[in-house]
C-alpha cells in the first residue's frame, strides 16, 4: 500500500531553542525506506501547538492534500500535529483522511493500521496523553514562577547552585 506514492513531512518544535533537524532527518530516512517521494515539507521551528501557532501551516498542508499533492503525511509523533486534545486531533486526522491522506507517525507505528477504528481509538489515547503532558508542563512552570516570586527572585534570572571552585 502506498508504494511509490507522494508524501509530505511535518516537523514542528515548540521553542526557538530547538530545531527540527532531527525530526526531518528521521522522516526523510523513513520515507526513503518506504519508497515514498517527498513532495512537500511543512517545517515549523518555535511554533507552539498549544498556542495554535501552527494553524497556518496546517491549513496549507490540508489544502495541498485536497489538491492531491501527496497521499501520506509523515510526522515524528502525533503531538507534533496538535496538543489541543482528543477532539482537535481526531478532527484533524479525519480532515486529512477526507482529503485522501493517511497520517503515519514514526514513533507510533500503530498509526499504519489498516483498521481506521483502531487507529482512531489509539490516536485518541495519544492525543489525550499529549494534552495532559502539556498541561502538567504548564503547571510546573507556573509553580516555579510562583516559587521564585515568593522568594523575591525576578523571573528570568538564573541562580547557580554550583560549588565555588577551590583556588
Amino acid at each position: 500500500m502506498f508504494m511509490s506514492s507522494n508524501c509530505a513531512l511535518w516537523a514542528r518544535v515548540s521553542t526557538s531553542e530547538q530545531d527540527s533537524a532531527n525530526q526531518l532527518a528521521g522522516l526523510r530516512a523513513w520515507a526513503g525506506r518506504r519508497g515514498l517521494y517527498v513532495a512537500a515539507e511543512y517545517v515549523l521551528d518555535g511554533a507552539s501547538a498549544w498556542k495554535g501557532e501552527h494553524h497556518d501551516r496546517l491549513r496549507q498542508a490540508l489544502d495541498d492534500a485536497r489538491t492531491g499533492r501527496y497521499e501520506v503525511l509523515l510526522v515524528w509523533a502525533l503531538d507534533r500535529l496538535s496538543r489541543e486534545g482528543v477532539e482537535a486531533t481526531l478532527g484533524l486526522l479525519r480532515r486529512f483522511r477526507d482529503r485522501g491522506v493517511v497520517v503515519w507517525s514514526l514513533t507510533e507505528p500503530w498509526t499504519e493500521t489498516s483498521d481506521p477504528h483502531m487507529a482512531e481509538l489509539l490516536s485518541s489515547l495519544c492525543a489525550w496523553m499529549a494534552q495532559m503532558e502539556s498541561e502538567r508542563r504548564s503547571e510546573r512552570v507556573r509553580a516555579g514562577l510562583a516559587r521564585r516570586k515568593a522568594q523575591g527572585q525576578p523571573n528570568g534570572s538564573v541562580t547557580c547552585r554550583c560549588p565555588s571552585p577551590q583556588l
